[in-house]
C-alpha cells in the first residue's frame, strides 16, 4: 500500500500544496507472495509490517520508486538465511606455534623474579 502525504521542510507553493511524501506500506501476513516460512521468519526479524519512507526528491513518482526500494531491500535481508558454520581444527603449524610463544612467555616471567631469599 503506498499512501501520500506533503513533505516536510521548507519550500515555496510547490511544496506547500504537492504530496510528494510516499509511506510504502507491506504487511507481511496478508502476504500471497511468501510461504508460511518465509512469513515467520520475515515477523522474526523485522515485525509483521514493513514500511519505509520516501520523501528525498521533488517527485512523487521518484519518491514512490525510492519507498518500494526500501521495503523490497528490508524484506530482502529479513528473508537473508546465513548458511551453517563448518567447524574447522586448528593446523599442526598453528598449534605448534602457539604451545612454543606460551614456553617462550613463561620463561620470560619466570626469569623475572628476584632472588628467592637465598
Amino acid at each position: 500500500m503506498l499512501r501520500t502525504s506533503r513533505s516536510s521542510g521548507p519550500g515555496g507553493q510547490h511544496a506547500n500544496k504537492a504530496e510528494t511524501r510516499v509511506e510504502a506500506i507491506f504487511d507481511v501476513e496478508l502476504s500471497p507472495s511468501l510461504g508460511e516460512l518465509q512469513k515467520r521468519r520475515v515477523i522474526a526479524k523485522v515485525g509483521p509490517i514493513i514500511r519505509a519512507i520516501a520523501q528525498d526528491e521533488r517527485s512523487q513518482l521518484r519518491n514512490k520508486e525510492l519507498a518500494i526500494e526500501r521495503v523490497v531491500e528490508q524484506l530482502r535481508l529479513a528473508l537473508h538465511v546465513d548458511p551453517p558454520r563448518v567447524k574447522t581444527r586448528p593446523t599442526k603449524g598453528s598449534v605448534d606455534r602457539r604451545i612454543t610463544a606460551k614456553k617462550r612467555r613463561s620463561e620470560t616471567k619466570r626469569l623475572r623474579g628476584g632472588s628467592d631469599g637465598e
